[in-house]
């Protein structure tokens, strides 16, 4: 079946001016128009009726995909995007994807199906072929921590490296070697690349990255308790934790205090995302700040300007993760 992609193709014209053609928007000129007709006549293309209302404006919502509203991540990206469209009288429908490929595709095409103006999409367990062929029914899709090599100006993505990098660099700075990480268990490329931030700012201070000093488990407080009595249990002589988010370190502390070592004097622990509650565990979390909420509402208003026809940027948008200074990190004890 042919795509808007291939009418771009054969018609020699983008995408964007594509889909201008098709909602005899202003801005096509009269050889795009023939170009554009002649190509979808010669591939019997019928456009989609849901990418044409959004580019329309024809309806009077934007819709937004995450993992899990219930994660207290996944909430403040949807207050990101809620923002956006409370601003421009947008109803906003949600869909949950539980970093599962078929509940990812029922969310996506769900609200394709409620002909939604605008999407946000934080996807990480479809392929990169998957969302490609979304975004060609879809102009107004942008996704969300997620880069697409041959989308780049529809997606706004995190350095995550660079998150645990700085962390492990602080550490080093204060004299800590001994320096443990407690990763994520899902399969996703946020989790490989936190892990290689680790290993690389060990690297670059001279001390190795052995695997023992890392363990695994769920994204959250229980996993992050499970993963640091894991690592308490092989005695190592740590002086700090790096760990995947928040939520982790939190089940961390808890698991610190319950065997009687101090936080920060014994072992500093630091966390990655700065959600809400980081500043009221005690001690309060040094963490990476993750400007989630400031993604999202440019997500939202990317996925509008795509949605009206604008022409996507040239690059994806990379922000930056920031340390933020609490209680929980202490200089190393001589």
């Amino acid at each position: 079946m042919s795509t808007i992609k291939d009418v771009a193709r054969l018609a020699n014209v983008s995408v964007a001016t594509v889909s201008r053609v098709m909602n005899n928007s202003p801005k096509a000129s009269a050889a795009s128009r023939e170009a554009v007709r002649k190509a979808m006549s010669e591939l019997g293309y019928t456009p989609n009726a849901n990418a044409r209302a959004l580019v329309n404006r024809t309806c009077d919502t934007m819709g937004v995909v995450v993992g899990d509203v219930a994660d207290p991540f996944f909430g403040t990206l949807v207050r990101g995007v809620s923002t956006v469209a409370v601003e421009q009288k947008l109803h906003l429908l949600m869909g949950n994807g539980f970093h599962r490929a078929e509940q990812e595709r029922e969310a996506i095409e769900l609200l394709i199906g409620k002909r939604c103006e605008a999407l946000v999409v934080h996807s990480k367990a479809l392929s990169d072929e998957a969302l490609v062929e979304y975004a060609q029914q879809v102009p107004g899709m942008v996704f969300i921590n997620r880069e697409v090599a041959t989308l780049p100006g529809r997606c706004i993505a995190l350095n995550n490296r660079l998150g645990t990098t700085v962390a492990t660099r602080h550490l080093l700075e204060l004299g800590h070697r001994h320096i443990a990480f407690l990763c994520s268990d899902h399969a996703i490329e946020d989790a490989a690349l936190r892990h290689q931030g680790w290993q690389e700012a060990l690297r670059e201070g001279g001390v190795s990255a052995h695997d023992e000093w890392v363990e695994w488990g769920a994204p959250s407080e229980e996993g992050g308790e499970q993963a640091m009595l894991n690592l308490l249990a092989k005695g190592l002589p740590l002086t700090a934790v790096v760990t995947y988010n928040d939520a982790m370190a939190a089940g961390a502390l808890s698991v610190l205090a319950d065997n009687g070592l101090r936080v920060p004097e014994e072992v500093s622990v630091v966390g990655f995302d700065d959600l809400v509650y980081a500043r009221y565990l005690r001690p309060k979390l040094t963490t990476l700040r993750y400007p989630i909420e400031l993604m999202a509402a440019q997500a939202a208003r990317l996925a509008l300007q795509l949605a009206a026809g604008d022409a996507p940027a040239e690059g994806s948008r990379l922000y930056a993760p920031t340390l933020v200074n609490r209680q929980s990190v202490t200089a190393v004890r001589k």
